[in-house]
């Protein structure tokens, strides 16, 4: 009887796997819906768009963007950590629900760790900001003037946890000069108060600050990046500053869930980079200031916990984990 059920069970276990490799092989013969954390308009969702329509021509089935925003980006990636690992839900995403969260949030309903890296898609660097009177005019005048000036100066952010507020909070730790985190509701409103001298300060994507910089309404003071922005090249790093470890670079990319197959992620990491590096997407997403970045599986893998080992002791030193 033993004997019996063990072969059952054999069979079972093999016919399932069989069927899930031949699902597998098929991909994709329906449409997929890619989940995107953040709200419409946003960074992600408007290069997931350029990248679906590539990914539409390329595997012959509709892609759909769908939005689930909320708790920084949390609902979006529960809901695709829960989905079936069959390859019709992927993720787009940036840093907040897969390296930020984690460190943020004192209670998690997914665990990033076990999503299934499928490619990184575009990185993208920011631009710290002043007001044009600001009497700094570059970044070894500006860490000089907030180091004699401790607490005077504030910057502005979309909120706790944004981008904007960890590269500020980096900047006060590596520079070892004290300004103030003013949070706003959105990076519309960050922008603002800067312009209207709310703040002296704030960090912004390219796409954002450079034509605020050219209107004259803002003065670049520094780029984020390792090296000066294609973009920009009159705006020197932060890295130039005498600052050597002070790189902070957003990214978008794609995650499965756990479980997801591997010949799934391989053709889906395939298409995605095809489509990145077309000509028409290329040169799009060069428009609006992001540097494509194609890579495999295991080099976002590696990427996702280089990041998280870098915000780790940001967060904490700001006294920042656990407070979502």
């Amino acid at each position: 009887m033993r004997t019996l059920l063990a072969l059952i069970f054999a069979v079972m276990l093999y016919t399932s796997g069989a069927s899930a490799q031949d699902a597998a092989a098929g991909y994709p013969n329906r449409p997929i819906r890619i989940i995107v954390c953040v709200p419409a308009g946003g960074g992600v969702d408007t290069v997931t768009r350029i990248v679906a329509n590539g990914l539409q021509q390329r595997l012959g089935q509709p892609v759909v963007v769908e939005n689930r925003a909320g708790a920084g980006g949390n609902i979006g990636a529960e809901a695709v950590f829960t989905a079936d690992p069959d390859g019709y839900t992927p993720l787009a995403a940036q840093p907040a629900p897969l390296t930020v969260n984690p460190l943020l949030y004192s209670k998690m309903t997914f665990d990033p760790e076990r999503f299934e890296p499928v490619t990184i898609m575009t990185s993208i660097a920011n631009v710290l900001l002043v007001r044009p009177d600001f009497p700094a005019k570059t970044p070894q005048e500006f860490i000089a003037y907030a180091k004699a000036n401790p607490g005077k100066l504030n910057y502005s952010t979309p909120g706790i946890g944004t981008p904007p507020h960890l590269i500020g909070e980096m900047l006060k730790q590596r520079a070892g000069v004290e300004i103030v985190h003013v949070p706003y509701k959105s990076g519309g409103q960050s922008i603002q108060a800067v312009v209207a001298g709310e703040v002296q300060l704030t960090f912004e994507n390219p796409a954002v600050a450079l034509p605020l910089v050219q209107a004259g309404v803002v003065r670049a003071l520094a780029v984020t990046s390792e090296a000066r922005h294609p973009q920009a090249p009159d705006v020197p790093t932060v890295v130039e500053a005498g600052l050597p470890d002070f790189v902070s670079v957003s990214f978008t990319g794609v995650v499965g869930p756990a479980g997801i197959a591997g010949n799934i992620v391989a053709k889906l990491n395939s298409v995605i980079n095809e489509s990145l590096q077309s000509p028409d997407v290329a040169a799009t997403l060069t428009k609006l200031a992001v540097d494509v970045q194609p890579g495999t599986p295991a080099q976002f893998a590696t990427f996702l916990s280089q990041e998280m080992t870098e915000m780790t002791p940001v967060v904490k030193a700001a006294g920042l984990q656990g407070v979502q």
